[in-house]
């Protein structure tokens, strides 16, 4: 279905972009005044979702430099009056909606649009002025802290219950707050729920189970309450008296041999495009467009616990603005991200995706029999973004090295969320913090969507494992071991587990390409141990995450497959994404490769510990993507010796020889 505005909306003072260039706010702003103009953002409408509607394969293909592209939005719109949703793609370029279809949601598996800023104010006033939620609190005597009190709002899940089926839900957790500053996470009401339908702002029942003390210890970590900081620390300076060796146009960020395109947007956040070393392709496109945090608790106020916080809150949208000196250290160099706010206007996120240098060691060092030491020390460019979803924190990370090698880290921080109990009481499914507090047994499972491209679009995917050889003619001794490649050549094939007994790696290989050795060349997707997801496979986390399930799945690259759980997470019944998207177990090998996309899940299986409080020191988990017979040679090696070495009286090398003048380090 197609809708025209009356007149094209003018873009003069938009600049011409490259078709990869994220949204800009003209842009979004353009965007609006179509919809605006088609009728189609009434008063009563609202704009969960705004993102770049990319350009296709087919597109990229015939833009040359300067040649005018259709910039295009997709958006999510929703009526909060009937909580009917509609998804349109307006062309900016051409001033008009190209479609605009309304979104199924009267029959399974139902699944409802992102949650909007609004509704997060919304569902607390609705709580706090439900006759029975002040009841439950004046039962528990707690009436004289309703007015500081905070009701959290937080996804549903999908539990199948016949009041929620279908309809906008959303639910709410009490916390108490004593003063304006203090965290309320730290005082949790155990067993007060409100379920909430957010479209005609009614409660659809309260819970009010239960009769634990709220927690009274407080969990701030303001240095007003925790108390004056330690004076031992000596500074670090980190200088660049030459300024970085990264040089950014627009989009396009070079740095050393890599080169690559940096986009943003509400949903996944950080975005690359066209990422090449030595001027050759490595990936399309790269982001983690999904995470899950599933809670292993099965009291009545968190066995529905399993946040979407990509596909149900948005991380760019919840981006951090990013601070000097705090979250990064260097000489930086910082991009802006726009997104749209509720009412579809352009939300400038300052500094959002941060860019700096950081020197990470030796890169390759020998030390001959003469005595001769050569080293190089290693450094990495690093991409990052941080976003702030409720009480956690996620930071994202993507580290470019001069080895050739791609390093993804997702950082987990903040507060981690807990339910009360009696103190000094064991439970199940949760870790006393402090007494009375009680964090839940959870995890943090994050996939990466990445569209690979190694030397081209003709790509095959490998499974290489560690072979033991057995003893006997083949293996005299007992000494010998190999490995076994077995290509995976359909999408059902594809759905592997992480195996670190044998060292599996996922090895992808160009179909028409091969090095100097005369072997394929190749990129591998190395994996850290990752526990996959800990519900049981019938339950309905696992039918709304099946993503995560496996490490790793493949599929044959298809436009507008990008999301791992499917568009709209929150409270669907489950099935969408990568279940829907591999179905049909495509061909992913043949005579001339395959043009593929790998999903790798990685995470943390978080059992929470006394010193994860009051906030909780940063825990990592990744993956890394490295060369192999991608290259002839080292890549290291024209790298020149540090510019900080200090010879030593003695030594026979030129870099650190030995004795307390050396400067190099690890």
């Amino acid at each position: 279905m197609s809708h025209h505005a009356p007149q094209p909306i003018t873009l003069e003072t938009i600049p011409a972009p490259h078709p990869l260039d994220p949204l800009t706010g003209p842009e979004i702003a353009a965007a609006r005044a179509i919809l605006v103009a088609a009728g189609l953002l009434g008063d009563t409408v609202r704009v969960p979702m705004l993102l770049p509607d990319e350009p296709t394969r087919a597109e990229l293909a015939s833009w040359a430099p300067g040649a005018p592209i259709d910039r295009r939005v997709d958006a999510t719109l929703l009526d909060t009056a009937t909580g009917v949703a509609t998804d349109v793609v307006v062309s900016i370029t051409r001033g008009e909606v190209l479609r605009a279809e309304q979104v199924p949601n009267d029959a399974p598996p139902y699944g409802q649009p992102q949650y909007l800023f609004e509704e997060y104010e919304r569902a607390e006033a609705i709580a706090k002025a439900s006759p029975e939620w002040r009841a439950a609190m004046e039962r528990r005597g707690l009436a004289e802290h309703i007015d500081l009190a905070f009701c959290s709002p937080l996804a549903p899940g999908f539990t199948g219950r016949a009041d929620e089926v279908g309809r906008r839900v959303i639910r709410s957790l009490t916390f108490l707050r004593y003063d304006e500053l203090d965290s309320p996470w730290a005082h949790p009401v155990e067993g007060l729920i409100v379920h909430i339908d957010l479209t005609d702002d009614s409660v659809i029942r309260v819970e009010d189970i239960g009769d634990v003390p709220v927690p009274a210890g407080h969990g701030n970590y303001y240095p007003e309450v925790q108390g004056e900081a330690r004076t031992s620390l000596k500074p670090i300076e980190i200088v660049q008296p030459e300024g970085p060796s990264f040089a950014v146009s627009g989009s396009l960020v070079e740095w050393e041999n890599w080169s690559m395109r940096v986009g943003f947007n509400a949903r996944e956040g950080l975005v690359l495009h066209d990422v090449r070393f030595d001027g050759r392709p490595v990936l399309n496109r790269a982001s983690v467009p999904e995470m899950v945090v599933p809670y292993g608790d099965t009291a009545p106020g968190r066995f529905w616990i399993s946040y979407f916080d990509a596909g149900e809150y948005l991380l760019g949208k919840n981006a951090n603005h990013l601070a000097l000196g705090c979250d990064c250290l260097g000489v930086i160099r910082y991009l802006d991200g726009y997104v749209a706010d509720d009412r579809g206007h352009p939300v400038r996120i300052p500094n959002v995706v941060c860019m700096h240098e950081e020197d990470t060691g030796i890169l390759w060092k020998h030390t001959n029999l003469e005595g001769r030491s050569d080293v190089r020390r290693a450094r990495r460019f690093v991409v990052s973004y941080f976003s702030t979803i409720g009480n956690y924190d996620y930071g994202f990370y993507w580290n470019f090295g001069l080895d050739g090698t791609i390093e993804v880290v997702a950082k987990a921080t903040g507060i981690v969320f807990v339910g009360a109990g009696e103190p000094g009481v064991p439970q199940r499914h949760a870790t006393e913090l402090a007494p009375g507090v009680f964090a839940p047994v959870h995890q943090h499972l994050f996939c990466a969507r990445l569209d690979v491209a190694v030397d081209g679009p003709d790509n095959r995917l490998v499974e290489v494992d560690a072979q033991r050889v057995p003893m006997g003619p083949e293996n005299p001794f007992g000494n010998a071991f190999s490995w076994s490649e077995t290509v995976l050549g359909s999408e059902s094939a594809a759905q592997r587990e992480a195996d670190t007994s044998v060292a599996r790696v996922w090895e992808v290989q160009s179909a028409s390409r091969t090095n100097a050795v005369g072997r394929a060349t190749a990129y591998q997707l190395v994996p850290q141990p990752t526990a996959l997801l800990m519900a049981d496979p019938a339950s309905s986390v696992a039918a709304r995450a099946t993503f995560a399930t496996k490490h790793l799945w493949a599929t044959a690259h298809r436009e507008g497959e990008l999301w791992p759980a499917g568009r709209f997470p929150n409270a669907h019944q489950g099935g969408s994404g990568l279940p829907e998207y591999s179905a049909a177990d495509a061909p992913l090998d043949g005579p001339d490769g395959a043009d593929l996309v790998l999903w790798h899940t990685f995470g943390l299986t978080h059992f929470p510990r006394p010193e994860d409080w009051p906030i909780m020191p940063v825990d990592t988990a990744g993956f890394a993507l490295r060369p192999y017979g991608f290259l002839d040679q080292n890549p290291g090696m024209d790298v020149p010796e540090s510019s900080q070495a200090h010879a030593v009286a003695g030594a026979t090398g030129s870099c650190c020889g030995g004795g307390e003048a050396c400067t190099c380090g690890h």
